[in-house]
């Protein structure tokens, strides 16, 4: 069996397996490092994809990028608290790199895979504008579920910080845009200059970024988180049912 597919395999069962404990707290202390394994298995299937689709070398260089870039920009927030807002990390996520959990660029590289995936086909990446608002505002998307859930229920970071949302200030969601529009950016600087190929991947990583949002949106509700629920769980329903209205027609 091929390393990819063994990865997309493996990261199904660790899925159906964690999506069960995690949501009945059924983690013991000493399996916490399951969680960082997860993110570092959604973030291989993200490469994969860019790969898949960009050839090898772009692939790579483009994956390489967007885990560095985003991992620095962390170390940005946690170190001045500049775009995302005060913040810093515990120490229940894995080893870290200059304050940031590696595992946080891998999670990165997923969410920026999988928002450009579905940008793709909604907005068929004919107007820059166009594709980089809608790809960054779904970046924001899953973090209005992600956020709630790693603070509040899983203490992987702490906010210093009051909002109405969770505690979770808005400067944080802001910074998320601009990261994602940062990177949203380059892939399409990437794929006006590049050979883009439609594979089985493409579907693969759509099914990685909504299973990680259907996730985080079971452990919001068992948590009764409501508003990041509902507000998640509208904008996830308008998105899917976009993508899938789009997906009939679409082609490069």
């Amino acid at each position: 069996m091929k390393i990819d597919e063994l990865t997309f395999k493996l990261f199904l069962i660790w899925y159906t397996v964690g999506i069960i404990l995690l949501t009945f707290d059924l983690i013991p202390s000493y399996l916490e490092w399951a969680n960082v394994v997860f993110l570092v298995l959604a973030g291989l299937i993200g490469g994969i994809y860019f790969l898949k689709t960009f050839g090898t070398t772009r692939g790579i260089s483009l994956s390489l990028f967007i885990v560095s870039f985003s991992i620095f920009a962390e170390h940005i927030g946690v170190e001045y608290g500049l775009l995302f807002g005060d913040y810093y990390y515990t120490s229940d996520f894995g080893p870290q790199i200059i304050g940031v959990p590696v595992a946080i660029g891998f999670a990165w590289l997923m969410i920026i895979a999988g928002t450009h995936a579905i940008s793709l086909v909604i907005t068929k990446q004919q107007h820059f504008l166009y594709y980089t608002i809608v790809a960054s505002l779904l970046t924001v998307l899953i973090d209005l579920v992600i956020d709630p859930v790693a603070y509040e229920v899983k203490n992987y970071w702490v906010w210093n910080a009051e909002s109405f949302y969770y505690n979770i200030p808005m400067s944080n969601f802001i910074g998320w845009f601009i990261v994602a529009f940062i990177l949203h950016t380059v892939i399409f600087l990437f794929s006006i200059k590049s050979k883009k190929m439609m594979t089985i991947w493409h579907s693969r990583i759509v099914l990685v970024y909504f299973l990680v949002l259907v996730m985080f949106l079971l452990l919001s509700l068992f948590h009764t988180q409501w508003l990041a629920v509902f507000i998640t769980g509208i904008f996830s329903m308008i998105t899917f049912i976009f993508y899938i209205r789009n997906r009939q027609h679409f082609s490069f």
